[in-house]
Parts: structure tokens; C-alpha cells; sequence
């Protein structure tokens, strides 16, 4: 159970970090105003508490996991928002950094 909360933690994190981010992008480089990009700075701080809701208490150990996630996150919002079409490099990257995050977050550790 403490894993399959730690993994929807890490996903809705990635909507609001990515989501966030690219709303801030569409806002800069795609010239839609300063609502989007207010809009994203929100979203971009809901994505900071949310990370605070992960149960492992190390910042570090939560901030590294979460990069593997970030990382394939984002090639999965590229493929939905824009149309973006991974190379098998892009995905046997994004697997990698999905492997490292399961070891850094989710190994056995002897306390």
C-alpha cells in the first residue's frame, strides 16, 4: 500500500509539475499571455506541496526518485499535448530513469 501511494504521489506531482511548466512555456514562447504563465506559477506550487506528501521523509531521496519520473512524465505529456513521437532512445532512457527511481525510493533498507 505504501508503495502504490508513494507512485500516485509521484504522478500527480508530474501533472502539476510538467502541466505547470508547460503552461508557463505556452505562455513565453508561444505568446499567450500572462494568464497562462500566472496560471503555470500557480501549478508549479501546487506541485511543491504535493511532493511534501510523499511518506519517505528525505528531502534529497524524494526530490532524486522523482527526477525518473519527471523524465518519463514529460515524454508522456510531449506524446498528449504535442504531438511529440519518442524515439526507442527517448523511451529506453525514460525506462532507465523510471529503474533508478524505483531503487532510490523503493529498495529494502535495513534501518
Amino acid at each position: 500500500m505504501l508503495i502504490a501511494r508513494s507512485a500516485a504521489l509521484f504522478a500527480v506531482a508530474a501533472l502539476f509539475e510538467i502541466g505547470g511548466a508547460w503552461l508557463v512555456w505556452q505562455g513565453v514562447r508561444e505568446h499567450r499571455g500572462w494568464a497562462w504563465i500566472g496560471a503555470g506559477v500557480i501549478t508549479l506550487g501546487i506541485y511543491g506541496f504535493v511532493a511534501t506528501l510523499q511518506p519517505d521523509a528525505q528531502f534529497g531521496r524524494i526530490l532524486a526518485a522523482y527526477g525518473g519520473v519527471f523524465v518519463a512524465g514529460s515524454l508522456a505529456w510531449g506524446m498528449v499535448a504535442d504531438r511529440y513521437r519518442p524515439d526507442r532512445w527517448d523511451v529506453t532512457g525514460a525506462l532507465i530513469c523510471l529503474a533508478g527511481m524505483a531503487v532510490i525510493m523503493w529498495a529494502p533498507r535495513s534501518r
